[in-house]
C-alpha cells in the first residue's frame, strides 16, 4: 500500500500525524457510482470462493488428518443446520434480494476481501456503523454468517458491515488480523459514501471473529501510540463489542483439542506455539504502555455462562485485565446461554433480541429520539419453530 495524504480521526478530533490514505489497493467508491452485485454474479463469486476453500479443505485434511472428534462435530454441524434451515432460508432470501444489502464490496487486494454492508432504509440522515467480524474457528467463518445480526440491526437504523476474511489455510492468525485491519480501515474512510456516519464506528466480533477483531484494535492502538504509520486510528472506533470471544489462546489450546479443533491444526493457525502470546489480546493487553491504553475506546464484552465453546471465563479474565490496566471495560454475561444462544437461536426467534438490545442501547444512547422510533415499530417475526431451536441447540458442535 502507497499513502499519500491525512486523513482526520473521528473520536479524538485532532488528526494524528502517522494517519494516512491507503493507496490504490482499496479506494474509496462512492455509492452513487458503485454498481450493486446481480443475484448471477453473486452466484459466480460464491461458485469460485467454494471451489477454492474445497480445494483447500481437501490439503488441509490431506496434511493434517481427520480425527474421530472432528468427524462427529461435522455430522453435529450438519444436522443442526437442517433444523434450523427454515430460518437460514428466509435469512438467505433476504441476503440476496433485498435492495438493503450491499453485497461483496471489495476493500482489498487479497481473496476475500470483500464485505457486505446492511443499509437502513431510512435515509434521512448519516447512520451509526458496527463494523462486523465473523466467527468460524478460524476455517470456516464467512461474512454472510453475520446476515441475520446485519437484518436486525439495520432495522433499527444502525449500519452494519461484515468483513469477510482469509481462512485456514488460505492464510493463518497474522493473515486474518491484516485482512480485518484492512476492512476497517475501509470502512473508516468510504463508509460516508453509502450513508454511515464515520463518527459513530463500532467494531464488533464473533467467537473467532471476536479474537481477530480485538488483535487488531490492539495492534492498531500499539502502533499509533509509537507513532508508527497507520491506515486507520483507534481513536475513529467508539466501541469494541466482543461477543463469546476467546482473547488467552495460550490457554484454550487444550480445550480446543478435547472440542475437536486439534493442536497441530490450531498451532499451524496460529503461526506456531511460539506466536500463541502475540495473538492473544489478554496477554498483550497487560503490556500495552499507557498511551496505547489512553487510545482504546469502550470495550463491552457479551457472553453465555453456558457456552462450552469458549467458557465465560475466558470474557470475565479479559475484562479484568483491561480493568487492571486503565481501560474502559464492562462485562455482560447472559445466564445459561451457549456460544450459539446469542447469535443463532435467539434471533431466530422472533421478538426482542437481549444481544441486539444491548448493543442497540449503547450506540443509541445518546439519540432517544431513534431509540423511541424503533422501539416503537412492529417486533422481528419468528423464523423458526420452538421445538426445531431446542433440538438443534441440543445438537450444536459450538
Amino acid at each position: 500500500m502507497q499513502p499519500t495524504t491525512p486523513v482526520s480521526a473521528g473520536r479524538a478530533g485532532n488528526s494524528p500525524k502517522n494517519l494516512r490514505r491507503r493507496g490504490p489497493s482499496a479506494p474509496s467508491i462512492p455509492s452513487a457510482r458503485w454498481t450493486r452485485t446481480t443475484f448471477r454474479e453473486d452466484v459466480g463469486h460464491a461458485a469460485a470462493e467454494t471451489y477454492l476453500v474445497s480445494r483447500l479443505a481437501f490439503i488441509l485434511l490431506r496434511s493434517l488428518g481427520v480425527g474421530y472428534r472432528w468427524i462427529c462435530q461435522l455430522v453435529a454441524l450438519l444436522i443442526y443446520a437442517v433444523l434450523l434451515m427454515p430460518g437460514f432460508i428466509k435469512v438467505g432470501q433476504y441476503y440476496f434480494f433485498s435492495s438493503q444489502v450491499l453485497r461483496s464490496v471489495v476493500y482489498g487486494n487479497q481473496p476475500r476481501n470483500r464485505l457486505d454492508l446492511y443499509i437502513p432504509k431510512d435515509h434521512s440522515k448519516p447512520h451509526p456503523v458496527v463494523a462486523f467480524v465473523t466467527g468460524g474457528a478460524w476455517i470456516i467463518g464467512y461474512k454472510a454468517w453475520g446476515a441475520l445480526l446485519g437484518r436486525r440491526l439495520a432495522e433499527r437504523g444502525i449500519m452494519v458491515a461484515c468483513i469477510d476474511y482469509r481462512n485456514f489455510p488460505q492464510g493463518t492468525i497474522g493473515d486474518m488480523v491484516t485482512d480485518a485491519s484492512e476492512g476497517i480501515a475501509f470502512i473508516c474512510e468510504s463508509i460516508a459514501s453509502f450513508g454511515g456516519d464515520p463518527n459513530q464506528i463500532y467494531l464488533m466480533g464473533q467467537s473467532a471473529g471476536a479474537h481477530i477483531a480485538a488483535c487488531s484494535l490492539l495492534e492498531q492502538a500499539v502502533k499509533e501510540s509509537k507513532g508508527e504509520e497507520i491506515y486507520w486510528s483507534v481513536t475513529q472506533i467508539k466501541g469494541y463489542f466482543g461477543l463469546s470471544g476467546g482473547y488467552n489462546v495460550q490457554n484454550l489450546v487444550d480445550h480446543f483439542h478435547e472440542r475437536g479443533l486439534y493442536r497441530s491444526i490450531f498451532l499451524s493457525i496460529m503461526e506456531g506455539r511460539r506466536s500463541l502470546a502475540d495473538f492473544s489480546p489478554e496477554i498483550v493487553a497487560k503490556k500495552l504502555s499507557p498511551e496505547a491504553i489512553a487510545l482504546l475506546p469502550q470495550v463491552v464484552l457479551f457472553h453465555g455462562t453456558g457456552d462450552y465453546s469458549i467458557p465465560s471465563s475466558a470474557s470475565e479474565t479479559f475484562a479484568d485485565v483491561l480493568k487492571q490496566a486503565g481501560a474502559k471495560a464492562r462485562l455482560q454475561l447472559y445466564k445459561g446461554k451457549t456460544h450459539t444462544d446469542v447469535f443463532v437461536q435467539d434471533p431466530l426467534r422472533g421478538g426482542k433480541d437481549p444481544l441486539v438490545e444491548d448493543v442497540v442501547s449503547i450506540i443509541q444512547a445518546d439519540d432517544p429520539a431513534a431509540r423511541e422510533k424503533y422501539d416503537s415499530g412492529p417486533l422481528p417475526e419468528r423464523l423458526v419453530s420452538e421445538w426445531q431451536i431446542m433440538l438443534a441447540r441440543q445438537i450444536s458442535p459450538f
